[in-house]
């Protein structure tokens, strides 16, 4: 062997050691992150205690910075950065598939490759453990706020439908609309949300804090063939919604969204928060916002108990809200389609997984929540 050719081939070896040495650090680097995370989640999960003091006081700290800086943005930075990734990865496996084609062998690009996803994977999921997973095990707001749901008759589950009849009504003929009837928002839905997070924060001290503001999708529709109205994004502590929806559905999801960002994590719990700062709030298309998702859920719960009650309130919906809601059917019906089954199947196991026996039916939870409140106040 010529001394040109011993050179060319210790470079070469030296290379591919180089290769092999970055993915075993990259490995590595990726099991202690994913150990990390599991082991802050089973923290979580063994100790109530450890997850309240986590969420107020490490969590809170980042949602004060890093949300912070990402909700200066009038646009969502995490909706960015999934483009951003996605032509990143594209780009490595296009990458990978040239170099396994032009060094005639497999092993070096396939190492790099997959070592470089196994630790990417791993910070992503010490960062949803660390902004997310550990936040489903504090202590629930219904706690925090002293209510206990204690049961309801049929006569009060009634009586709450009915009043949220009359408060729907009212409040859906003070809103804008559009030629065709349908409302239209006329307020900055971001800012909005915000202040009526912080007034209801005034009565329930365990909402208050930082309050980055929530942000539309400039791309919608990968929420809506998923049908989801909203998501927080653990990855950059933001609150998203989809800016596609029929209108009246965006203020309610706003602060539905940005309840996550105060660490309840529970579906239900979130709701009712976004249903309260609502109905609290300055904005009447706010309140009718959240009369409306209240309604909806409730009257839901109704017309498994009593349909033809539930018919009598549905008949008394004015024009206007009936036009809200036949606008709302129309546009979820588009995006029936297999894709938005396999997201529902998704996130009922996501919520299962993280202590939500219900599943996606705990959204309808709130209900009892709502019903707890309107005993709470006095009203049934």
């Amino acid at each position: 062997m010529g001394t040109e050719e011993r050179k060319v081939r210790e470079i070469r070896d030296e290379k591919r050691n180089n290769v092999y040495g970055t993915a075993v650090r990259r490995a590595v680097a990726g099991i202690v992150l994913f150990a990390a995370a599991f082991l802050l989640l089973f923290g979580a999960s063994a100790s109530e205690a450890f997850a309240q003091w986590y969420t107020l006081h490490v969590y809170s700290f980042f949602v004060a910075t890093l949300g912070r800086f990402c909700g200066i943005f009038a646009f969502s930075v995490s909706e960015l950065m999934l483009y951003v990734l996605a032509a990143f990865l594209v780009w490595q496996i296009v990458r990978a598939v040239y170099r396994c084609w032009k060094e005639r062998r497999v092993g070096q690009p396939l190492a790099a490759f997959f070592s470089g996803a196994f630790l990417a994977a791993g910070i992503l999921f010490v960062l949803y453990a660390a902004f997310c997973g550990v936040n489903y095990h504090r202590s629930s707001f219904a706690h925090e706020a002293g209510l206990t749901w204690e049961g309801a008759s049929v006569d009060e589950l009634r009586a709450v439908c009915e009043d949220l009849t009359s408060a729907v009504n009212r409040t859906g003929q003070q809103v804008h609309r559009d030629e065709e009837g349908i409302m239209v928002l006329t307020e900055d839905v971001s800012v909005r949300a915000v202040r009526a997070m912080e007034k209801l924060a005034g009565e329930y001290p365990c909402l208050e804090g930082f309050y980055p503001q929530p942000n539309g999708l400039e791309f919608s529709w990968l929420l809506s063939v998923q049908k989801l109205t909203g998501i927080y994004s653990p990855f950059t502590i933001e609150a998203n919604y989809n800016a596609d929806m029929v209108p009246y559905n965006i203020p309610f999801t706003a602060c539905h969204e940005l309840a996550h960002l105060r660490g309840f994590m529970q579906e239900q719990e979130a709701n009712f928060i976004g249903y309260l700062a609502g109905v609290q709030s300055e904005s009447v298309e706010f309140n009718y916002s959240s009369y409306m998702l209240g309604w909806i859920y409730c009257t839901n719960t109704l017309y498994s108990v009593d349909p033809d009650f539930y018919q009598e309130l549905r008949d008394r919906l004015s024009e206007e809200v009936q036009a809200d809601l036949a606008a709302n059917s129309r546009f979820w019906e588009k995006y029936d389609s297999p894709v938005a089954e396999v997201s529902d199947q998704i996130n009922d196991s996501y919520l299962k997984a993280n202590g939500q026996e219900d599943g996606v039916a705990s959204y309808d939870r709130m209900v009892e929540l709502i019903l707890t409140y309107y005993k709470e106040v006095g009203y049934i």
